[in-house]
């Protein structure tokens, strides 16, 4: 349980922190080609319409990234 507990606040941490760089990757205008949380194989893959974001969750819950240009 204590591992299941570690991986949900990791998880929330890399959150709140990859979308810190979204926030300011997009006041700034910069183009943002993917958030994503994990690392590793894609569980799930999502394209934003609007902005043409790839929105990804993968498999290894041990960090993230936002890749811009």
């Amino acid at each position: 349980m204590a591992i299941l507990w570690f991986i949900l606040i990791l998880g929330g941490i890399v959150l709140v922190h990859e979308f810190g760089h979204f926030i300011w990757a997009k006041k700034f205008k910069v183009h943002i080609y993917e958030f994503s949380i994990g690392m590793g194989p894609l569980l799930h893959t999502h394209k934003g319409k609007k902005d043409g974001i790839n929105y990804n969750i993968r498999a290894i819950p041990i960090g993230g990234f936002v890749s811009m240009a």
